[in-house]
């Protein structure tokens, strides 16, 4: 049984002037099944690290009181199991087997137990590897499915997924939410942040909305939340179920060709691939989870050597550069021409401030001091991060560094954008934004590629679609005879 009681309850960061919750009041009962929403920045994140006992005292300044069963959550730990938005951060061990045994050891768990145990839990959650899996060889959202795994094997009294399925494949998503359906027992309860409202709610049976500003903005069964708020709420930035979004369609016909691949590729990760990226088109490259979009998103930015093929870029790209592939050229030029974002926000972030990360790319290819500032106060306002300017890029909520991720990329204004999963954590109104700015990039003469299972983003923006296709494992592999 797990019970949560929430009173005033408010966090603020160290260092930071705004809370990231506040004056929250809420009671769920055990066994209770609640989605939780709002807009970006409403503090949903925050909420669960709360419950998870994982906000220490010392960094940062709490309000009210939060309590599990009538304990504070950092002392009763062992009652909780959370898969976070970024799930590489809670992956510790070399294999897959292990990471997901890992809080089993802990736990004390019986040995006879613990593997029994561990192979039901990614039986569960559909995944595709053997136990010997290296965790360093998962794509994003094979470790999202492998940390679910490991919240799973606990079997908690209160299980907190945030996001669970944002960088999954569609068919991996199903696969995750019927783990979770069969996976809590009755008097198991759910908090689940999810922006797939629609595919959330056969889960729950309660949806609390939180206020940007602090405080819960609605409360109730999921038909009478939508019913009394909907509009207010989708203009807020909740993802209602039903409301359309217009797409943005090209309003003029693609340009100079900027990239070539013939043949790209980097076995084991990405088979040998084609394509062509021009100018003024939105690419979006699909496919299911460990078919190497991500590697490939690498490959077209620049940021790794290929492994077989070859990767041309044209001189309206390249200038003096056209017969160096981009891995090979300085990085103020790669920087200039193609900006690329990472499917995890944090692993681009270099500096102290929001403001200082904005500005890095600028000044690094000499651009003069004050037309640093208005590049990096343009971007600032486009993409609703101006309060937070001086915030630590690291303290920022998940949709909050996604947009810093894609505006570091902007920055330096390239012709060509590589992104991995740009809409990663977006409420409606910041996605419609984003959709807006890449739209616009487009029409202006950029090339724009992205990475994404983002159906809607394809839909709204995409004027061509490239699918990949897992790579079939070697002969004689440990998952040459798995699925």
């Amino acid at each position: 049984m797990s019970g949560v009681i929430l009173r005033g309850f408010g966090w603020r960061h160290a260092g930071r002037k705004r809370w990231a919750v506040r004056s929250v009041d809420l009671r769920i009962e055990s066994g209770e099944r609640v989605l939780l929403l709002g807009p970006s920045g409403a503090g949903k994140s925050t909420l669960l690290a709360a419950l998870a006992g994982l906000l220490p005292e010392d960094s940062g300044e709490q309000e009210g009181t939060v309590e599990i069963d009538g304990l504070d959550p950092r002392k009763g730990r062992e009652r909780v199991g959370i898969v976070f938005q970024d799930p590489e951060s809670q992956l510790v061990m070399a294999r897959c087997g292990d990471d997901v045994a890992f809080g089993l050891e802990n736990r004390g768990v019986p040995a006879e137990e613990i593997w029994p145990r561990v192979d039901d839990a990614l039986r569960r959650v559909g995944f595709p590897y053997h136990r010997d899996r290296p965790t360093a060889a998962l794509s994003g959202g094979e470790q999202q499915r492998l940390a679910l795994a490991g919240a799973l094997a606990l079997r908690p009294g209160l299980l907190l997924l945030d996001e669970p399925t944002a960088n999954l494949d569609p068919a991996g998503a199903t696969l995750v939410r019927s783990a979770v359906a069969g996976a809590l027992d009755a008097d198991t309860t759910l908090i689940l942040v999810e922006h797939r409202v629609a595919e959330a709610l056969p889960l729950v049976d309660r949806v609390v909305v939180l206020e940007a500003g602090g405080g819960v903005r609605a409360d109730g069964s999921p038909e009478a939340v939508f019913r009394d708020h909907g509009d207010a709420l989708a203009a807020d930035g909740v993802w209602v179920p039903g409301r359309t979004v217009p797409p943005r369609r090209a309003t003029t016909a693609p340009g100079d060709l900027l990239l070539t691949a013939d043949r790209l590729g980097l076995p084991p990760r990405l088979a040998p691939t084609d394509l062509a990226v021009r100018a003024g088109e939105a690419l979006a490259v699909l496919g299911p989870n460990g078919a190497g979009k991500s590697t490939l998103a690498l490959l077209l930015g620049g940021l790794l050597p290929p492994g077989g093929g070859t990767l041309t870029a044209s001189a309206p790209l390249a200038g003096r550069d056209a017969r160096t592939p981009p891995h090979r050229w300085r990085a103020p030029a790669l920087a200039a021409r193609i900006g690329s974002v990472f499917q995890d926000p944090e692993h681009q972030f270099v500096t102290g401030t929001v403001f200082d990360e904005l500005a890095l790319g600028p000044r690094r290819t000499g651009r003069p001091e004050p037309e640093v500032r208005a590049v990096v106060d343009d971007l600032l306002a486009r993409l609703r991060l101006g309060a937070l300017a001086g915030a630590n890029p690291y303290t920022l909520s998940g949709g909050e560094a996604r947009r810093l991720s894609v505006a570091t990329a902007l920055a330096t204004a390239p012709r060509l954008l590589i992104c991995d999963e740009p809409t990663f954590g977006q409420d409606r109104r910041t996605w419609l934004e984003l959709v807006d700015l890449f739209a616009d990039l487009r029409d202006a003469g950029h090339g724009i590629v992205t990475v994404t299972h983002d159906a809607e983003f394809v839909a709204a923006l995409a004027d061509r679609q490239l699918t990949l296709a897992r790579p079939a494992p070697a002969p004689g592999t440990p998952d040459g005879d798995r699925p």
